[in-house]
């Protein structure tokens, strides 16, 4: 007869801790504060923080500086509050053209220079197929240029073409050729789309390991080019000239808050957003052109600055790492370089809530990208509806939200990892309105919904961080077996 009135006890005792929780946050919560941080990270004097522009300097270093009043401290092993990254920016050349017997192609229409240095002469080509080790095995390559297939049989999505485009020019380089032109014969992926990401500048990681060889892509679709090497010797003639590569020093941003659980505290919650934005473009018909970023991802950034004031005079059971990634519009590169150079072993990162968006048209909700997917949910759903909100999933999957952002580079270790974003129900106009535009200033945010949306990200992280069970994908994710090789069967 006992057993009802101990079960409602319980219930009683974990409501009234839960609700003790929000009013600590609540009364915590400096909302002025927040958003004069949020002001000066999507102000014009930033310049929307351009990883590759100087102005950036001032973002990471107000970041940094935050941190460390909130009390946060250094990770052991970073260069201060910061991890330095060697990023090099690579333009397209002034001049790139091949000749080959009645064909012409050019830079920018049908031709594409990758990487590599200048280049000038005629050169033999050699059809190596995929252009992997075993197409290369026992063939005289000195002094010539490998003609290959982009991708592998099994391997043809984008990331692959980039990642195995690196491998080949390495392989050929140790062969002894000079060159590797790639036909992009991949009809699914249109070619107009590959010249207009790929004839810009782009940001890499410089990790001194890339081959300076010219590495080229040639579109063939129709193997007009295949066709013409059924025969004989046939040289091409090569211009490449003004490709310029300038080093550029990136720095993600880290701290960290030990736990107060002698146990727990030696796992980690990280809690991440991407600081950088996409800099100064095309201005709008007020005329400007700063690209401000508030909701991507100044929002985000101030959520972590904020959870470093809260969790470092609260520690929560399990410790905290603040993770401030820089270059995510550049292509995830500071989360990347940080999963693969990590400060904190990533078995002992437990969960990862990350934070990106391209805004909100619901005040009533928080979108969580990954909702459904790991056994947190209700531990992330329960913070927010805590606040007076309704966590809900992604509802536009055929965005590919999830890939897209830098959780995605720690769910492929196997760490569970969503992206708790702004409320949206539908990725339509009212989020192309301010989606990477110029007119994404603060006083178009509804701020006393961004402040809720903050606090609630704080709440989520704390249940996150005091679960007695480590959270981990759900059965059939699949990330599931990343997870199970990353920590281990459980």
């Amino acid at each position: 007869m006992k057993k009802p009135l101990l079960g409602i006890s319980l219930l009683l005792s974990v409501t009234f801790a839960a609700e003790a929780q929000k009013k600590k946050i609540d009364k915590k919560f400096n909302e002025t504060a927040a958003i004069a941080d949020l002001t000066y990270l999507a102000s014009d004097e930033l310049k929307g923080r351009d990883p590759a522009a100087p102005e950036m300097a001032m973002a990471y270093n107000y970041i940094s500086m935050q941190l460390q009043d909130a009390g946060a401290q250094p990770v052991p092993g970073a260069d201060g509050y910061f991890q330095n990254i060697p990023f090099m920016m690579s333009s397209p050349p002034s001049k790139g053209e091949i000749k080959l017997k009645d064909s012409v192609y050019s830079q920018g229409k049908n031709m594409l220079v990758i990487n590599g240095d200048a280049i000038s002469g005629k050169y033999e080509l050699v059809d190596v197929g995929f252009g992997l080790a075993d197409d290369l095995e026992g063939k005289d390559l000195k002094g010539k240029i490998l003609l290959t297939n982009v991708g592998a049989p099994d391997r043809m999505s984008p990331a692959d073409l980039f990642a195995l485009g690196s491998e080949k020019a390495k392989l050929a380089e140790a062969a002894g050729a000079i060159g590797v032109i790639e036909r992009f014969n991949i009809p699914s992926i249109p070619w107009p789309l590959i010249v207009n990401y790929l004839n810009r500048s782009q940001m890499v990681i410089d990790n001194g390991e890339s081959s300076k060889m010219p590495y080229i892509w040639i579109e063939d679709v129709k193997n007009t080019l295949k066709n013409q090497l059924t025969a004989g010797k046939v040289e091409a003639n090569l211009l490449v000239e003004g490709k310029n590569n300038t080093p550029v020093e990136g720095k993600n941003v880290l701290a960290w808050i030990e736990g107060s659980d002698k146990t727990l505290k030696d796992e980690f919650v990280m809690l991440s957003a991407h600081y950088d934005h996409v800099g100064i473009g095309t201005p709008d018909a007020s005329g400007d052109s700063i690209y401000n970023g508030t909701r991507d991802n100044a929002v985000g950034t101030v959520a972590v600055m904020n959870a470093a004031k809260f969790f470092a005079k609260n520690p929560p059971k399990r410790s905290i790492l603040l993770a401030l990634w820089t270059a995510e519009e550049k292509g995830l590169l500071g989360s990347a370089y940080f999963a693969e150079n990590p400060l904190i072993p990533l078995d002992k990162i437990i969960y990862n809530l990350n934070i990106d968006g391209a805004g909100y048209n619901d005040t009533s909700v928080i979108t969580v990208i990954g909702l459904g997917r790991t056994t947190a949910d209700d531990l992330v759903s329960e913070a927010v509806a805590d606040f007076g909100l309704k966590a809900i999933a992604d509802p536009a999957p055929e965005q590919g939200l999830y890939d897209r952002s830098d959780n995605v580079n720690f769910a492929k270790e196997g760490i569970p990892a969503p992206t708790f974003s702004l409320g949206f129900t539908a990725f339509d106009d009212e989020i192309n309105k301010y989606y990477h535009k110029a007119g994404d200033h603060v006083d178009s945010m509804d701020l006393d919904y961004v402040t809720l949306y903050w606090k609630s990200f704080i709440l989520a992280a704390q249940n996150i961080a005091n679960a007695e069970k480590q959270p981990v994908w759900v059965a059939g994710d699949k990330y599931e077996e990343a997870g199970k090789k990353l920590y281990g069967e459980k």
